[in-house]
């Protein structure tokens, strides 16, 4: 058997920019597969540099940080959707770099996400960019009511304001200090779903099963798979859009799209993040491999598999007010060993050490035989954590 010489192999070191969660699995996944690993991130107790055996205590744009990134990899990826892309590219000089800054500046901007979404000729929300007063004031009312989100920088339901008349709109724009923002028509919904692709530099692309999440505060809560409520047209029409939209980035990793399915059963793309995704965290217990594998796999060039879901499953998100349960002043540790005394449950802490509120501090995910085994260990685990039953 011949080796793709273009391939990275095992024992190379391969670079993440971010020092996150995600990139703490993505160097768990690497490490497991016999790869040295180095971290980017200015925080010297960031979950990924914590594990990985290397850690570069800078800024993203630092010049030498950068270069020493460069330096020590074979190639390199990232794990959060708002490194900026310039530093992507400036180590796309020198190394490969998947997905590249040009996929990543797309996703880092609402108005360019959504123009690219039509450009692929995927539906998304009816919708407005707002970037000065006589934009603002040229606002349809058919817009009404709607979610105003910052262009950039929002995630976790953060610089989002729903408002319900034009009065509530120009409040909402002053209150996010008036800079760039998309104004989306609010759509009668009838869940929420997501598809993760992995695309390789030769143009395969894999998915895992459609994934149907669930949201409280405009943060990821549940995930279900398989997907309880959706149908099989809307699975393929999620996974033709999720490719499409890959390819007319050419992009190279793990890629994760968001759809909204509306009452009357049509599908529109709400969002996209350049990378693995908390709604496919499940994939590291619950299929044949994870999400993390495939953004190794990827990025070096090694082959990609179709992912097989071998146990249905719930994840559950275990954010930082579970530290603080009813009328707790300190912070206090969940009841782990009750939930793990549950059959087919399996947690994930990230190693921070300050739970907040609406943090995210770890996952939770339940494997059972059949969905409602699953979903019936799930809500035992919940009501031990103290989640509201869903």
């Amino acid at each position: 058997m011949t080796v793709n010489k273009d391939v990275i192999l095992p024992g190379a070191t391969l670079g993440v920019m971010g020092g996150g969660q995600l990139g703490r699995m993505f160097v768990h996944a690497a490490q497991a597969m016999g790869y040295r690993t180095a971290v980017l991130d200015a925080d010297p107790s960031s979950p990924a540099g914590l594990v990985s055996h290397a850690h570069i205590q800078t800024a993203y744009l630092d010049a030498a940080g950068l270069a020493e990134l460069a330096k020590v990899s074979a190639a390199i990826t990232t794990e959060f959707e708002n490194v900026p892309a310039q530093a992507l590219d400036k180590l796309a000089e020198t190394r490969p770099v998947a997905p590249a800054g040009s996929a990543v500046a797309i996703c880092q901007d609402r108005a360019r996400e959504k123009a690219h979404f039509v450009g692929c000729g995927v539906d998304c929300a009816p919708h407005a960019l707002i970037e000065t007063p006589e934009q603002l004031a040229a606002v349809s009312d058919d817009l009404l009511p709607g979610i105003l989100k910052t262009a950039r920088l929002g995630y976790d339901g953060k610089g989002q304001i729903r408002v319900k008349t034009r009065a509530e709109l120009i409040a909402g724009w002053d209150e996010l200090q008036r800079v760039g923002c998309v104004l989306e028509k609010m759509l009668p919904l009838a869940y929420e779903v997501s598809v993760l692709v992995a695309r390789g530099r030769d143009g395969q692309v894999v998915h895992f099963p459609l994934q149907q999440n669930l949201h409280q505060g405009g943060i990821l809560a549940v995930t279900t798979v398989p997907a309880p409520n959706v149908t099989e047209a809307v699975s393929q029409q999620a996974y033709a859009s999720a490719h499409k939209i890959a390819a007319s980035m050419d992009y190279v990793g793990v890629l994760c799209i968001e759809f909204f399915v509306l009452a009357d059963g049509r599908i529109v793309a709400n969002e996209m993040a350049p990378r693995p995704h908390n709604s496919g965290h499940h994939t590291i217990d619950a299929c044949d491999v994870s999400q993390f594998e495939l953004q190794v796999r990827a990025m070096t060039g090694l082959p990609l598999v179709e992912p097989v879901l071998h146990s249905p499953c719930l994840m559950l998100n275990l954010l930082g007010d579970l530290w603080f349960p009813a009328g707790a002043t300190a912070q206090q540790e969940p009841d782990w060993a009750a939930v793990l005394a549950l059959s087919g449950t399996h947690l994930h802490l990230y190693g921070k050490t300050e739970a907040r509120q609406g943090r995210k501090m770890g996952h939770l995910t339940v494997t059972g035989a059949t969905p409602e085994a699953a979903k019936a260990v799930a809500l035992r685990a919940a009501a031990i954590l103290g989640i509201a039953p869903f």
